[in-house]
């Protein structure tokens, strides 16, 4: 096996890593943690600094998940944060963290975001009614007359 500069060729670099990373489990699936994350901020009564998400989520994960490092939950909260999805306030040295909205909410300001970078919102709009279930379809209709009714209506600035 040649090494190149002190590093194993890269076909073999991802084979080579230590056996404890190995055995440190399955890796989660991309925005696992960040949901995880999130659960645990909206079951909290207060803003929660890293060390609380991460003792939170390691209570959770103890059913057969691995134990996240500080700095690996400090990353997805300040990433959360950049995306808008938490608000943080200074707590001395660190952070305490909080969403900015419930689930539903955080669910409708990223359908709100993605259709703000389409060109085309009108087509995007119609596709995704032409895709919905019966009920959701109705359900859609009454929440739209309802605004058209008066009812559930807000000012915009």
């Amino acid at each position: 096996m040649r090494r190149e500069h002190g590093r194993l060729p890269r076909t073999q670099q991802d084979t080579a890593r230590p056996e404890a990373e190995q055995a440190s489990g399955p890796r989660r699936a991309a925005g696992a943690l960040e949901s995880a994350v999130l659960a645990v901020l909206w079951q909290a009564s207060e803003p929660l600094s890293p060390g609380e998400v991460r003792e939170r989520l390691t209570r959770d994960e103890e059913r057969g998940g691995a134990e996240l490092s500080y700095s690996t939950v400090v990353t997805i909260l300040t990433r959360l944060h950049e995306k808008n999805a938490l608000s943080r306030e200074r707590d001395g040295r660190a952070y305490r963290y909080a969403p900015v909205a419930d689930e539903a909410g955080l669910a409708a300001r990223r359908l709100t975001q993605l259709l703000d970078r389409v060109r085309d919102r009108e087509a995007v709009l119609s596709r995704f009614v032409a895709d919905l279930s019966e009920h959701d379809e109705q359900l859609l209709r009454d929440l739209l007359g309802e605004r058209g009714d008066g009812a559930g209506t807000r000012e915009k600035p």
